[in-house]
């Protein structure tokens, strides 16, 4: 259950004792060589909280080394408070508003979030779908209309693509099951195959609408449904569709609209990975959800240089 009155959101050291029981379940283990039974813990006010020596390799460390918390001058009971918010916000949460919650910096709450999206990644390495499973393929695009921007009123008559300096966005979704999305350069058959064969399992039924660039590659799977969007057909035999996709589609977008309002290229995928996993993870509850990501921080740090340097 997700308490704000809770003691990890307001003391760093009970932030600590959580995290630890969230990632040594079984005790501490070395980040640096994997020793778990020749630990101690460093007492005495000497030693800050949470340090632990290792006699194998004799290094320090604590629960945040090798994590995407580590070497943050952040208290921990912030970064536990910015986890559960994202966790909970089923659209999102802004840097904005969460530099206003947690009394930060804008900047620091930016880069905060990038960071724990990092943390809910899913290394993709299980294909979706699979024998009498059904993925669905779709895409959308991320960005404002053509027709808004100041430059194209002066167009006159002039046609401008509505979907020029958008951003395609292509997810699949396995009914009843995970949705994966790829931010990819442009939309054609090739881009489509190389998402598809890539995650879904040629022996799944494929759904799709009627885009061109799915045609050929429906033929490696076990069966290729098509739904015609453009002569107003949205569902046949109550099989044929692909509503979940769309469905996933609208709260991503709603987000995206609603509450992060722009999106910059360099940074797409990693909002997509935010709604993915909280789509991937709405079985269970925004407590798990955030314990969920806090499990996941180990082994992804992210500096900002590196994230600053793909923004650039």
């Amino acid at each position: 259950m997700f308490d704000l009155t809770n003691p990890i959101f307001t003391d760093a050291d009970k932030a600590r004792e959580h995290l630890e029981a969230v990632n040594w379940p079984d005790g501490p283990v070395c980040p640096h060589c994997g020793e778990y039974e020749n630990v101690h813990r460093l007492q005495g006010k000497s030693h800050r909280a949470g340090l632990i020596q290792c006699n194998s390799c004799l290094k320090n460390f604590t629960v945040t080394v090798g994590t995407v918390f580590e070497r943050s001058k952040v208290p921990l009971n912030k970064w536990l408070l910015a986890t559960y918010l994202l966790a909970s916000s089923k659209k999102g949460m802004s840097a904005h508003q969460l530099h206003r919650m947690l009394g930060v910096t804008y900047k620091t709450a930016w880069f905060m979030c990038h960071r724990i999206r990092e943390a809910m990644k899913d290394d993709g390495s299980e294909p979706m779908g699979g024998f009498g499973k059904t993925v669905e393929a779709d895409e959308t695009y991320v960005g404002g209309k053509v027709g808004n921007r100041h430059a194209s009123k002066r167009h006159g008559s002039k046609k401008l693509s509505p979907f020029k300096d958008k951003q395609p966005v292509v997810s699949l979704v396995e009914r009843e099951g995970r949705v994966r999305s790829f931010h990819v350069a442009n939309v054609n058959a090739t881009t489509l195959r190389h998402v598809l064969v890539t995650n879904a399992d040629r022996g799944s039924w494929l759904m799709t609408d009627e885009h061109a660039g799915y045609k050929k590659v429906g033929k490696e799977y076990v069966g290729h449904g098509v739904v015609s969007h453009s002569t107003g057909e949205y569902g046949r035999a109550g099989v044929f569709h692909t509503n979940t996709i769309e469905n996933f589609f609208s709260i991503f977008k709603r987000g995206i609209i609603g509450v992060y309002h722009h999106v910059s290229e360099a940074h797409l995928s990693r909002y997509t990975t935010e709604f993915d996993f909280r789509y991937n993870t709405r079985s269970i509850t925004d407590g798990e959800r955030a314990d969920a990501i806090l499990s996941g921080i180990v082994g992804k740090r992210l500096t900002y240089r590196r994230t600053d340097a793909i923004a650039a």
